[in-house]
């Protein structure tokens, strides 16, 4: 098994949560794992990639080369644009559509709706709402981790295993907000998938 992610967004999204969801569940079916966060975290609003290397053997680099990745995994979706380079041609993008515009020139709406829609392999969801309907607003990763599930080649149950100890320390309504954001973005990529 291999697979590579690289997950992006803006600081202040939950990039690092969903790296940590992710991580925990994949040491938890002994599998190898490589991480790295390349740049923007200390700054709320400022772009964040992190690449995470997935495998059953030995992983030698923390870094996807370009046109190597299996999955981008993105809550902000000119975010998930700016990583195409590094995707493979068979590969899939999980994005957000709920744009965060903070930049002056940032592209127009319509203009990255239409390139998102000519990917051949593009999940596309308004993460936030999902969150929200779910009743949990501040969970909108949860919701985003839950669409790429289907594309992870881990157990949904591992990942939801791994939610629940990584938010236990916020107590049970937390864990279950969570719980239901991710179930909503599941099921929500299900359908999509199904068409």
């Amino acid at each position: 098994m291999k697979k590579d992610i690289i997950l992006s967004g803006v600081g202040g999204q939950g990039i690092l949560s969903i790296a940590t969801v992710i991580g925990r569940a994949v040491l938890s079916e002994g599998l190898q794992l490589k991480q790295a966060e390349v740049h923007g975290m200390s700054q709320r609003g400022g772009d964040v990639q992190s690449h995470l290397r997935i495998s059953s053997s030995e992983i030698r680099s923390d870094l996807i080369p370009r046109g190597g990745a299996d999955l981008i995994v993105s809550l902000e979706p000119m975010e998930s644009l700016r990583y195409l380079e590094w995707l493979s041609a068979d590969g899939w993008v999980v994005t957000n559509t709920v744009p965060v515009v903070n930049i002056p020139n940032y592209p127009d709406q319509t203009a990255l709706e239409a390139e998102l829609a000519s990917l051949p392999h593009v999940v596309r969801l308004d993460a936030d709402a999902l969150a929200r309907e779910a009743s949990s607003p501040r969970s909108a990763n949860m919701a985003l981790l839950g669409a790429a599930a289907p594309l992870l080649d881990i157990e949904p149950a591992k990942l939801e295993e791994s939610i629940r100890t990584i938010f236990a320390r916020k107590g049970e309504a937390v864990v279950e907000a969570n719980l239901a954001a991710f179930r909503a973005g599941y099921e929500t990529a299900k359908k999509q998938a199904a068409r």
